[in-house]
């Protein structure tokens, strides 16, 4: 148990260093975690961490899609709902059906439920991957939003499936009947009604409080209140967590505070950091205890198997999209199909990671009867195969792909979107600034003040949407500069009365917290 928590410990360490490193040398960083769990676990005498089969779906997964969902942008998901849809429902199903085959061929004692389960637990690609490769690169909106949107929902249909597929195996079934496809609706109408509940319940209540550790520790609890009950009601999980997700971040902006907000964002990205992070890292380190567990004969036949599976898994995805950009150009005749482009990039954008391995490692030991899961461990080492093929080769490789095919856009959209908008911010600002001028006559030359800042900030909004990149922009970076010094100057100068005991450091915590504040807004 210690040496469990002492490896825990370093895992972590691991985790910081090597992300620092691969962004140092622009390597997606689950690539290089990965690379990391294959060291230690080759190291001699390193302890096998060994997890409950279900630990991982169970603590992992409900935080990972409910954040996910929070953040999602709605009216890109609804703009994009009809290649979602394809991409998370059918391709999905395609892909759980050409993979169960693949693994029916080539491996022996395979059952057609254990099949589907290993095609559903290699069908959902892992967003994060993905996100790590594009967030260095100018990719348009709609990749992002198609790739964010298909990442909220094929976790739930693919789980879904392997949910149904494990209780046939329990069965003693050898395909799948009319009972679990019918299941399998309940399932998902189950998951969004509660999911819907317990996000309408969450809301009610922290639309009521106003402290940020009670709140933030509602938030963690959130998607665990979601997920667990759905499972027990032996419903959709996942798709409880998103829903809930999807409901309370569609609120937050009129059931949160400021300071919770903030507190929440940096906490937020903090655990989804370190429970990717740890999980990539236990991919490496599984393979290597699988390299070491396994004969050779044994291993390189599932190896072939599993790299069989990847070369599959790739070759649906690229067909089913370039079967949806052909539909929409030569059937639906839309204005703005699939490009080339673009379903060579979503093509390649299929790294497998996280839920994979959660739900691989989740398949239990042994069937109600007690006899053991047909095939258990061959399920295991394909998937840790596809993971390592997928991420390793197409992670690396992405960016060259999105390079060759000349795909450009950037965020042009959403920058003028977000121009716009402060715009209009401004204008309402100088509004109420004007009403005021009535309410508080006594309070002119404040209002005076406030006045002049938000018409510079017109000023400066007018001629950055003239002539971006000018003169105006620069002006706007120095600006930014010399109240950066300022603020540095009063930090020093704080640190300074402190450290020859002026005030102590509660009151230097609290003023710094709103020299922070004040850095904050000004680069927004």
């Amino acid at each position: 148990m210690v040496e469990t928590a002492e490896l825990l410990l370093v895992l972590l360490i691991v985790v910081s260093t090597v992300v620092t490193l691969s962004r140092r040398l622009r390597v997606p960083y689950p690539v290089l975690l990965l690379v990391a769990g294959l060291a230690i676990g080759a190291i001699p005498g390193v302890p096998r961490i060994e997890l409950a089969p279900d630990v991982v779906l169970v603590l992992v997964l409900p935080p990972i899609v409910y954040v996910t969902a929070f953040l999602t942008p709605i009216r890109s998901f609804r703009a994009e709902i009809g290649n979602i849809a394809s991409l998370a429902v059918g391709l999905v199903l395609a892909s759980i059906a050409v993979a169960a085959g693949v693994a029916l061929v080539l491996v022996p004692g395979m059952t057609v439920p254990i099949a589907i389960a290993l095609g559903a637990i290699v069908s959902p690609p892992d967003e994060i991957a993905a996100t790590a490769v594009l967030e260095r690169l100018a990719v348009p909106r709609r990749i992002v939003a198609l790739l964010d949107g298909e990442a909220l929902l094929n976790d739930a249909t693919a789980l879904t499936v392997y949910r149904v597929a494990l209780l046939t195996a329990a069965a003693a079934a050898s395909a799948f009947t009319v009972a679990p496809a019918g299941r399998f609706v309940v399932m998902i109408v189950g998951g969004v009604a509660i999911g819907l509940v317990v996000g309408w319940a969450v809301a009610e209540i922290r639309a009521r409080l106003s402290d940020v550790p009670v709140e933030t520790t509602i938030s963690l609890l959130t998607p665990y209140a979601a997920y667990v009950p759905a499972e027990l009601f032996g419903v959709s999980g996942v798709l409880a967590a998103v829903t809930a997700g999807l409901y309370i971040g569609r609120r937050s902006s009129r059931i949160m505070g400021s300071d919770v907000r903030i507190a929440g964002r940096a906490f937020w990205d903090m655990l989804v950091f370190l429970l990717n992070g740890v999980v990539f890292i236990l991919i490496g380190l599984e393979l290597s205890a699988l390299a070491r567990d396994t004969d050779r004969a044994t291993l390189l036949a599932l190896g072939a198997a599993g790299l069989a599976v990847s070369v599959a898994l790739i070759a649906v995805r690229a067909a089913w999209l370039a079967g949806i950009g052909a539909w929409q150009r030569l059937v639906l005749r839309e204005r703005h199909p699939l490009t080339a482009s673009e379903v060579a990039v979503l093509s390649w954008s299929g790294m497998r990671g996280v839920v994979s391995l959660a739900a691989a490692l989740a398949i239990p030991i042994a069937l109600p009867s007690g006899s053991p899961v047909p095939a258990r461990d061959a399920v295991i080492a394909i998937t840790f195969t596809v993971i390592l093929v997928t991420l390793a080769g197409q992670g690396l490789t992405l960016p060259l792909v999105i390079k060759a095919v000349r795909l450009g856009g950037g965020d042009d959209d959403r920058d003028a979107e977000e121009t716009q908008a402060r715009r209009e911010l401004i204008g309402e600002a100088m509004k109420r600034i004007d009403d005021l001028y009535e309410r508080w006559p006594g309070h002119r030359p404040l209002l005076d003040q406030l006045r002049t800042a938000y018409q510079h900030r017109a000023d400066h909004e007018d001629q950055l949407d003239q002539a971006p990149g000018n003169e105006a922009e620069q002006e706007l970076v120095e600006h930014r500069q010399i109240r950066r010094d300022v603020i540095d100057a009063q930090r020093e100068a704080l640190a300074d009365m402190r450290d020859r005991s002026a005030i102590d450091d509660d009151v230097l915590r609290k003023i710094e917290r709103d020299l922070d504040l004040e850095e904050l807004r000004m680069e927004a």
